[in-house]
């Protein structure tokens, strides 16, 4: 397996300290976040090979974020963490540049599949 440079931004806590404990067990380098400020100062400040988000987060959405990402990045991987699955947000999704899907709840081999894409 390849070792990644990893950004998982997320507002639960949970979410953020879960996925650290996969990535990091597979020696990927993860840094954690908890909005769309916080995650675009990081990836102005490092280079990351992929970023984890969560749709649904207060002020900046993952669907406003993917469009902020990838209009400055436009080759960084962008994967979407959601328990919301449907037509609707696959459809939105697809159209911002999203490049994989998770559905929460997650298993880790989700999240590990994810960081193969």
């Amino acid at each position: 397996m390849i070792k990644k440079k990893l950004l998982v931004v997320d507002d639960e806590e949970i979410v953020r300290i879960s996925c650290q404990r996969v990535f990091v067990l597979e020696g990927h380098d993860v840094t954690l976040c908890s909005n769309a400020k916080e995650a675009l100062l990081l990836l102005e400040a490092d280079t990351f090979d992929l970023v984890l988000l969560d749709l649904m987060m207060p002020e900046v959405d993952g669907f406003e974020l993917t469009l902020l990402i990838k209009k400055r990045w436009p080759g960084m991987k962008v994967v979407l963490m959601t328990g919301y699955i449907t037509a609707k947000v696959k459809f939105q999704a697809e159209s911002v540049g999203v490049d994989y899907f998770i559905e929460k709840p997650f298993l880790p081999e989700d999240i590990l599949a994810a960081v193969q894409i």
